[in-house]
């Protein structure tokens, strides 16, 4: 599962003017359907012929105009909310998941461990240098960095895997049935993805790395524990990286 990017903030643009276009479009075309005739109306309520006077007919007609528009409101509806929780859940720089969202897929993933035993682990990313880029070219140089990282980690994963910001310049990955043998060689995989990327800023070419974190999933540890864990980690492996 994983995000790719609001009443009186900033416009809906891009995929999402879409989605919204789309649900929209969907309940125009639901309004357009024909609306039955009311002789197959009053047959299904079982009223006679001889009482289906033009008054009556006219009645039915009316009645299954307003079904069909009430319906035309509800399918609308729940467009609109669908689309709401997803804004809900998704960070408010990059196309991933925020964290609120991120560690409630991580309790899903985990009672998935525990109830079926299968494998799983979590990815603690920390993007390295961010306080340099801010400084030195200023935060929309960061913000552009931050976006990167998260479209690598988006390009280099499964669909059934989870990408999420965790505040700042920290990202979590969460691999479905993958050991921590598995996730290591992909958490190593995802950092060279990231440290091969260049970021033309204003004729300066930018560099990017990471430092990473991995740590398996297991039914008797708590989500937040898992997470900590994959941050120590992270730690560990940016300081044993800083000595070499």
């Amino acid at each position: 599962m994983k995000v790719r990017n609001t009443g009186s903030t900033a416009p809906i643009t891009g995929a999402s003017a879409v989605q919204v276009g789309n649900a929209y479009r969907k309940a125009d075309a639901a309004a357009t359907r024909p609306v039955a005739e009311p002789e197959d109306v009053a047959t299904v309520m079982g009223i006679p012929e001889s009482e289906l006077t033009p008054k009556v007919r006219q009645a039915i007609q009316q009645l299954m105009v307003e079904v069909y528009e009430l319906r035309q409101e509800l399918d609308a509806a729940k467009q609109r909310v669908g689309y709401l929780e997803q804004l809900a859940d998704q960070d408010t720089l990059a196309p991933v998941l925020n964290r609120r969202a991120f560690i409630r897929e991580l309790s899903r993933m985990s009672a998935f461990a525990e109830r079926y035993g299968a494998a799983g682990s979590v990815l603690y990313f920390d993007v390295n240098g961010m306080k340099q880029i801010n400084d030195g070219h200023g935060h929309a140089a960061g913000d552009a960095a931050l976006k990167r990282v998260a479209e690598v980690l988006l390009k280099h994963t499964r669909a059934s895997d989870i990408v999420g910001r965790l505040g700042g310049d920290e990202f979590g990955v969460i691999l479905a049935q993958s050991d921590e043998a598995s996730a290591s060689a992909k958490a190593e995989k995802l950092a060279q993805a990231i440290a091969v990327q260049q970021i033309d800023w204003n004729g300066t070419s930018l560099s990017l790395s990471a430092a990473y974190g991995v740590h398996p999933l297991s039914a008797d540890q708590k989500v937040d524990e898992a997470l900590d864990a994959a941050d120590r980690a992270m730690y560990a492996n940016k300081r044993e990286t800083a000595r070499d």
